[in-house]
Protein backbone atom coordinates (compact mmCIF):
# COMPACT_ATOMS: atom_id res chain seq x y z
CA UNK A 1 0.00 0.00 0.00
CA UNK A 2 2.76 2.37 0.99
CA UNK A 3 4.81 1.33 -2.04
CA UNK A 4 1.88 2.05 -4.31
CA UNK A 5 1.43 5.46 -2.68
CA UNK A 6 5.14 6.29 -3.11
CA UNK A 7 5.02 5.21 -6.76
CA UNK A 8 2.08 7.52 -7.38
CA UNK A 9 3.88 10.45 -5.74
CA UNK A 10 7.03 9.75 -7.82
CA UNK A 11 5.02 9.65 -11.02
CA UNK A 12 3.23 12.86 -10.16
CA UNK A 13 6.55 14.57 -9.38
CA UNK A 14 8.05 13.46 -12.71
CA UNK A 15 4.98 14.61 -14.58
CA UNK A 16 5.14 17.98 -12.85
CA UNK A 17 8.83 18.42 -13.71
CA UNK A 18 8.26 17.49 -17.36
CA UNK A 19 5.25 19.75 -17.67
CA UNK A 20 7.09 22.65 -16.05
CA UNK A 21 10.03 22.18 -18.42
CA UNK A 22 7.73 22.09 -21.42
CA UNK A 23 5.88 25.27 -20.45
CA UNK A 24 9.19 27.02 -19.72
CA UNK A 25 10.44 26.10 -23.20
CA UNK A 26 7.22 27.30 -24.80
CA UNK A 27 7.63 30.65 -23.12
CA UNK A 28 10.93 31.18 -24.96
CA UNK A 29 9.78 29.93 -28.39
CA UNK A 30 8.09 33.17 -29.55
CA UNK A 31 11.23 35.19 -28.79
CA UNK A 32 13.41 32.58 -30.48
CA UNK A 33 11.23 32.49 -33.59
CA UNK A 34 11.06 36.28 -33.68
CA UNK A 35 14.85 36.55 -33.47
CA UNK A 36 15.27 33.91 -36.17
CA UNK A 37 12.84 35.66 -38.51
CA UNK A 38 14.61 38.97 -37.94
CA UNK A 39 17.98 37.39 -38.83
CA UNK A 40 16.51 35.84 -42.00
CA UNK A 41 14.95 39.14 -43.04
CA UNK A 42 18.18 41.06 -42.47
CA UNK A 43 20.18 38.45 -44.39
CA UNK A 44 18.00 37.64 -47.39
CA UNK A 45 15.63 40.55 -47.97
CA UNK A 46 16.43 43.95 -49.40
CA UNK A 47 15.28 46.79 -47.21
CA UNK A 48 12.70 49.22 -48.54
CA UNK A 49 14.27 52.41 -49.86
CA UNK A 50 12.57 55.17 -51.84
CA UNK A 51 14.85 56.46 -54.58
CA UNK A 52 14.56 59.09 -57.32
CA UNK A 53 14.43 57.65 -60.83
CA UNK A 54 14.59 59.40 -64.19
CA UNK A 55 13.87 57.49 -67.37
CA UNK A 56 12.18 57.88 -70.72
CA UNK A 57 9.17 55.69 -71.51
CA UNK A 58 7.66 55.72 -75.00
CA UNK A 59 9.38 59.01 -75.74
CA UNK A 60 8.15 60.75 -72.58
CA UNK A 61 10.45 61.76 -69.73
CA UNK A 62 9.51 60.67 -66.21
CA UNK A 63 10.93 61.79 -62.87
CA UNK A 64 9.69 59.35 -60.23
CA UNK A 65 10.22 58.41 -56.61
CA UNK A 66 9.96 54.65 -56.38
CA UNK A 67 10.70 51.73 -54.09
CA UNK A 68 14.13 50.35 -54.93
CA UNK A 69 12.59 46.86 -54.99
CA UNK A 70 9.97 47.71 -57.65
CA UNK A 71 10.25 45.81 -60.91
CA UNK A 72 9.91 47.56 -64.23
CA UNK A 73 6.71 45.57 -64.82
CA UNK A 74 5.08 46.85 -61.63
CA UNK A 75 6.33 50.37 -62.28
CA UNK A 76 4.67 50.36 -65.71
CA UNK A 77 1.40 48.78 -64.63
CA UNK A 78 0.89 50.05 -61.08
CA UNK A 79 2.58 53.45 -61.12
CA UNK A 80 2.12 54.62 -64.71
CA UNK A 81 -1.03 52.70 -65.74
CA UNK A 82 0.68 51.31 -68.86
CA UNK A 83 -1.18 48.00 -68.68
CA UNK A 84 -0.41 46.82 -72.21
CA UNK A 85 2.59 45.01 -70.73
CA UNK A 86 1.11 41.89 -69.14
CA UNK A 87 1.96 40.08 -65.93
CA UNK A 88 1.90 36.40 -66.76
CA UNK A 89 4.08 34.08 -64.69
CA UNK A 90 5.99 36.91 -62.95
CA UNK A 91 9.02 34.59 -62.95
CA UNK A 92 10.58 35.28 -66.37
CA UNK A 93 9.27 32.11 -67.98
CA UNK A 94 6.40 33.17 -70.26
CA UNK A 95 7.57 36.37 -71.99
CA UNK A 96 4.25 38.20 -71.64
CA UNK A 97 6.00 41.13 -69.94
CA UNK A 98 8.59 41.73 -72.69
CA UNK A 99 9.52 45.36 -73.36
CA UNK A 100 12.52 47.12 -74.93
CA UNK A 101 15.20 48.92 -72.95
CA UNK A 102 17.50 50.98 -75.17
CA UNK A 103 16.25 48.92 -78.10
CA UNK A 104 16.95 45.51 -76.54
CA UNK A 105 14.20 43.22 -75.34
CA UNK A 106 14.05 42.52 -71.62
CA UNK A 107 11.71 40.69 -69.27
CA UNK A 108 10.27 43.51 -67.22
CA UNK A 109 9.20 41.21 -64.38
CA UNK A 110 12.88 40.39 -63.73
CA UNK A 111 14.22 43.92 -64.23
CA UNK A 112 14.46 46.23 -61.24
CA UNK A 113 13.41 49.75 -62.14
CA UNK A 114 16.27 51.07 -59.99
CA UNK A 115 18.76 49.67 -62.53
CA UNK A 116 17.37 51.85 -65.34
CA UNK A 117 18.30 55.47 -64.61
CA UNK A 118 18.32 57.53 -67.84
CA UNK A 119 17.38 54.48 -69.92
CA UNK A 120 14.81 54.54 -72.70
CA UNK A 121 11.95 52.08 -72.34
CA UNK A 122 9.52 51.16 -75.11
CA UNK A 123 6.32 49.26 -74.36
CA UNK A 124 3.58 48.01 -76.66
CA UNK A 125 1.85 51.39 -76.22
CA UNK A 126 4.87 53.09 -77.76
CA UNK A 127 5.12 51.09 -80.99
CA UNK A 128 2.29 52.71 -82.93
CA UNK A 129 2.67 56.19 -84.38
CA UNK A 130 -0.62 57.76 -83.40
CA UNK A 131 -3.34 55.89 -85.29
CA UNK A 132 -0.75 54.23 -87.55
CA UNK A 133 0.10 50.76 -86.30
CA UNK A 134 3.64 49.43 -86.30
CA UNK A 135 4.21 47.04 -89.25
CA UNK A 136 4.51 44.14 -86.80
CA UNK A 137 1.15 44.97 -85.23
CA UNK A 138 -0.43 45.04 -88.69
CA UNK A 139 1.23 41.72 -89.56
CA UNK A 140 -0.14 40.05 -86.41
CA UNK A 141 -3.62 41.16 -87.46
CA UNK A 142 -3.16 39.98 -91.02
CA UNK A 143 -1.70 36.57 -90.13
CA UNK A 144 -3.84 35.84 -87.05
CA UNK A 145 -0.85 35.90 -84.73
CA UNK A 146 -3.03 35.80 -81.64
CA UNK A 147 -6.10 34.17 -80.13
CA UNK A 148 -6.95 35.18 -76.56
CA UNK A 149 -4.48 38.07 -76.88
CA UNK A 150 -2.97 37.91 -73.40
CA UNK A 151 0.54 37.11 -74.61
CA UNK A 152 0.29 39.25 -77.75
CA UNK A 153 1.98 42.41 -76.49
CA UNK A 154 5.02 40.44 -75.34
CA UNK A 155 5.03 38.41 -78.55
CA UNK A 156 4.99 41.59 -80.67
CA UNK A 157 7.79 43.23 -78.67
CA UNK A 158 9.96 40.13 -79.08
CA UNK A 159 9.00 39.87 -82.75
CA UNK A 160 10.13 43.46 -83.39
CA UNK A 161 13.45 42.67 -81.69
CA UNK A 162 13.74 39.51 -83.76
CA UNK A 163 13.55 41.51 -86.99
CA UNK A 164 15.72 44.38 -85.73
CA UNK A 165 18.47 41.96 -84.72
CA UNK A 166 18.36 40.15 -88.06
CA UNK A 167 17.36 36.81 -86.56
CA UNK A 168 15.02 35.92 -89.43
CA UNK A 169 17.19 33.96 -91.87
CA UNK A 170 15.09 30.82 -91.41
CA UNK A 171 11.92 29.57 -89.77
CA UNK A 172 14.03 27.64 -87.28
CA UNK A 173 15.98 30.75 -86.32
CA UNK A 174 12.77 32.71 -85.77
CA UNK A 175 11.32 29.94 -83.61
CA UNK A 176 14.52 29.74 -81.57
CA UNK A 177 14.56 33.49 -80.97
CA UNK A 178 10.88 33.51 -80.03
CA UNK A 179 11.07 30.41 -77.83
CA UNK A 180 10.98 32.51 -74.65
CA UNK A 181 7.49 33.74 -75.48
CA UNK A 182 4.78 31.22 -74.68
CA UNK A 183 1.39 31.25 -76.40
CA UNK A 184 -0.95 28.92 -74.54
CA UNK A 185 -3.47 29.17 -77.37
CA UNK A 186 -0.88 27.83 -79.83
CA UNK A 187 -0.86 30.65 -82.41
CA UNK A 188 2.79 29.99 -83.25
CA UNK A 189 2.32 29.55 -87.01
CA UNK A 190 0.57 32.90 -87.31
CA UNK A 191 3.28 34.57 -85.21
CA UNK A 192 6.06 33.08 -87.34
CA UNK A 193 4.33 34.11 -90.57
CA UNK A 194 3.84 37.64 -89.26
CA UNK A 195 7.55 37.94 -88.48
CA UNK A 196 8.48 36.57 -91.92
CA UNK A 197 6.25 39.09 -93.65
CA UNK A 198 7.79 42.04 -91.79
CA UNK A 199 11.31 40.74 -92.34
CA UNK A 200 10.78 40.88 -96.10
Amino acid sequence: MNNQHDSTKTYSRRFFIKASSAFTALAFIPQTVKAFCHDVKETFFVKKEIIPLSLKINGKDYALNTDSRTTLLDLLRENLNLTGTKKGCDHGQCGACTVHVDGKRVLSCLTLSATLPNKEVTTIEGLANGDNLHPMQEAFLEHDGYQCGYCTSGQIMSAVACVNEGRTTSTEEIKEFMSGNICRCGAYNGITNAIKSVAK
